[in-house]
């Protein structure tokens, strides 16, 4: 994941910050507990297709 698109992504939700997840290829949101998978080095910026994080997973 390219750093520079790292700083400038923002959860498309509540606007706050992403943390990369490297091993499971995903963009975090801690605030929304909101996971948006990347597809061939694209991230998925929507709602809809985030994933909800887990009660017991870790953020």
């Amino acid at each position: 994941m390219d750093a520079k698109l790292l700083e400038i992504l923002v959860c498309p939700v509540c606007k706050g910050p992403l943390v990369y997840d490297k091993a499971k290829q995903e963009l975090i949101c801690k605030g929304d507990r909101l996971a948006y998978a990347i597809k061939d080095g694209i991230p998925v910026m929507l709602e809809s297709e985030a994933r909800e994080l887990a009660a017991d997973e870790e953020v």
